[in-house]
C-alpha cells in the first residue's frame, strides 16, 4: 500500500513538472532597438568652395570599414534647408493626414560658447572680452540659437536664446580667475600633481561634459561648440615644483629626488599625461555622440616666451605650451573642428568657423552593425566627386542600452 502512493505521488509530480506543449513552442522575446546615426559632413573643391550639388549617389558612408546605406541626406546653404534625400514614409493604415512642415528655423545653428576662465591668466581678461566681440560680430547671426556657461568666477550660465543681448551681458561679467604659473609652483602638491590644478581641469570637464549630454537632445541642426581656454597640462612646470618643494624642506632638490616617499609620488605624477588623455577622450566622446564640433580658442595668441615677471624657466614655458595646445588641438580635430592657436589673428579663424556652420551636409543612416558591446565606431565618408575634399567626425559613441 504504501509504494503504490508513492509510485503515485511520484506520477503527479512528474505531471507538474512536464512542460504543456505550449509551453514548449513559447520563445523568448528579443527588443531590438536601432537608432539613427546622423554626422555632419563638409565638402570642399580644389578651389576650397562648399559644394552644394553633391547628388545621393556621390557620397558615402563607412562604419569600421563596412559600407553603410544612407538614409538621408540634408543641405543646409545659406541658411536655408533642402532635402538631397529624404527617410522613406512608414506605411499607414487608415486615413493619411499630411507630414507637417519643418519650422523656418530648423536649418538656424546653435551655439554653445563655453569660457573656462579657471583656465585662463586675469591678464587675459580684456583680451578675451574683446575676442567674445569679435565672435558677436563675425560668427553668430540672427536666427542663430546660442548660450554661454563659465566654468570658474564668472559665474556665468545662459540657456539657448536669440536674444543677442543676453550674450553682450555676459561678455562684460567676463572674469579670468587661471592660476598664475607661480601660484602652480608654490601651491600645495599631491600624490597626482598640483591639487588646485587637478581641482580646476575636473570641474571644467565635467561642466563641458554635462552639456554636451544636453546637446544629444538637439537633433538636425548644426551644433557647434566654442571652447574658450589657454588648455590643459597635468604636470606643468615639474622642476621648479620640485625645487620649490626643497627650499621649503630647507634640502638639496639632488637629496629630495634621493628620497624614496618623493620619489614614489614622483612617479605617480608621471601618470598625468595618461590622465589628461583619458579627460579628453571622454569629453570628445560625449561631443562626438551628441554629433557636436569643438572648435577650440587659445587668447593667448602668439607667445614667444614668459612674461618678465614671471621667473621661469624658458624650456619648462615652452613645454607647457606645447602640451596645453596640443590638449585644444585635440578636442577640436577629434570632434571634427580645429583650433585656433598659437596666433593672433582670430578673424581669419572665426570667418572660417562662420562658413562651416553655415553650409554643410547632415548624413542619416541606420547602423548594419548591431552588436552592443561595440560601442566606438568610426566613421568615413568618401565622396566620388573628382578633387572634392570631404571634412566630418571620425567617430562616435554609441548610447548605452535603454
Amino acid at each position: 500500500m504504501r509504494y503504490a502512493v508513492t509510485l503515485l505521488l511520484f506520477a503527479v509530480l512528474v505531471t507538474l513538472e512536464a512542460p504543456t506543449p505550449a509551453a514548449q513552442q513559447k520563445k523568448p522575446d528579443f527588443i531590438v532597438g536601432v537608432d539613427l546615426v546622423t554626422t555632419d559632413v563638409i565638402v570642399r573643391d580644389q578651389r576650397n568652395q562648399f559644394v552644394a550639388d553633391l547628388k545621393p549617389g556621390e557620397i558615402e558612408v563607412f562604419e569600421d570599414g563596412v559600407k553603410q546605406n544612407i538614409a538621408s541626406i540634408l543641405l543646409i546653404h545659406g541658411g536655408r534647408q533642402f532635402n538631397v534625400q529624404s527617410l522613406p514614409s512608414p506605411v499607414q493604415e487608415g486615413v493619411i493626414v499630411p507630414r507637417n512642415r519643418p519650422t523656418s528655423d530648423a536649418a538656424g545653428r546653435i551655439f554653445l560658447i563655453v569660457i573656462d576662465d579657471f583656465h585662463l591668466d586675469p591678464t587675459l581678461t580684456p583680451k578675451v572680452r574683446q575676442l567674445m566681440g569679435q565672435v558677436l560680430r563675425t560668427v553668430i547671426h540672427d536666427g542663430d540659437m546660442f548660450g554661454i556657461v563659465s566654468t570658474g568666477y564668472s559665474s556665468i550660465s545662459e540657456q539657448l536664446t536669440y536674444d543677442r543681448q543676453v550674450l553682450e551681458s555676459a561678455i562684460s561679467r567676463i572674469t579670468a580667475g587661471g592660476l598664475t604659473p607661480k601660484e602652480v609652483i608654490q601651491g600645495a602638491q599631491g600624490s597626482q600633481g598640483p591639487t588646485e590644478l587637478r581641482h580646476r581641469a575636473h570641474v571644467a570637464f565635467s561642466t563641458a561634459y554635462d552639456l554636451m549630454r544636453n546637446l544629444e537632445k538637439v537633433q538636425n541642426r548644426r551644433k557647434a561648440v566654442l571652447y574658450i581656454s589657454s588648455g590643459y597640462d597635468f604636470n606643468p612646470f615639474a622642476e621648479s615644483r620640485v625645487e620649490e618643494q626643497a627650499l621649503r624642506m630647507h634640502v638639496e632638490a639632488a637629496d629630495l629626488q634621493n628620497d624614496p616617499f618623493f620619489r614614489t609620488q614622483q612617479s605617480s605624477q608621471l601618470l598625468n599625461a595618461a590622465d589628461l588623455v583619458r579627460e579628453l577622450a571622454e569629453l570628445t566622446r560625449a561631443a562626438n555622440r551628441a554629433n557636436a564640433t569643438i572648435y577650440t580658442i587659445d587668447p593667448r595668441g602668439l607667445s614667444a616666451g614668459p612674461d618678465i615677471d614671471q621667473d621661469l624657466k624658458t624650456v619648462e614655458w615652452n613645454a607647457h605650451l606645447r602640451e596645453s595646445q596640443d590638449s585644444l588641438r585635440v578636442l577640436s580635430e577629434e570632434t571634427g573642428g580645429f583650433a585656433i592657436v598659437n596666433t593672433n589673428g582670430f578673424e581669419a579663424g572665426l570667418k572660417r568657423i562662420d562658413n562651416e556652420t553655415s553650409d554643410y551636409y547632415v548624413l542619416g543612416y541606420y547602423s548594419s552593425n548591431q552588436d552592443p558591446l561595440k560601442r566606438v565606431r568610426r566613421i568615413e565618408v568618401k565622396t566620388t566627386r573628382a578633387g572634392a575634399v570631404v571634412f566630418h567626425r571620425t567617430a562616435y559613441t554609441r548610447a548605452p542600452a535603454r
